[in-house]
């Protein structure tokens, strides 16, 4: 498995293949996932830039008219009416490219995230004990 700093280069590298004023919306959510999670790690996942902690966080990727981003269907669903707005599907919202990215609540939905991640690795590790003492 690649380390988190060459990981890092390789979504350098994703971000940079993008026009400049796509690079920066892609840096800005990026530096807004990093903010709501700083101890999740960056990892190219599915071909785009992903996030993980405990399992996959979030996944972000650029396109010619949008930003995906994919905050898998529990965070959509916990934000629904925040994201009713936009275009998706059950996993993901499309952020147009003309159209202010709605970086609050991106960070929002990393927090809902993390918090579902580590609930969920902390009943894991429960089970495991309480399985393993029988």
């Amino acid at each position: 498995m690649p380390t988190s700093k060459s990981t890092s280069k390789e979504i350098d590298k994703y971000i940079a293949g993008f026009p400049k004023e796509v690079q920066v919306l892609l840096e800005k959510v990026r530096k807004t996932i990093r903010k709501a999670a700083p101890k999740g790690q960056e990892i190219i996942n599915y071909g785009i830039p992903t996030f993980t902690l405990e399992g996959n966080l979030v996944h972000f990727a650029g396109f010619k008219s949008h930003i995906g981003f994919y905050p898998t269907p529990s965070g959509i669903e916990k934000f629904k009416k925040e994201l009713s707005i936009y275009d998706g599907a059950k996993g993901s919202i499309k952020f147009p490219l003309d159209k202010p990215i709605p970086y609050e609540l991106i960070s929002k939905i990393v927090l809902f995230r993390v918090k579902e991640n580590l609930e969920r690795a902390e009943a894991k590790g429960k089970k495991k004990k309480s399985t393993a003492k029988a």
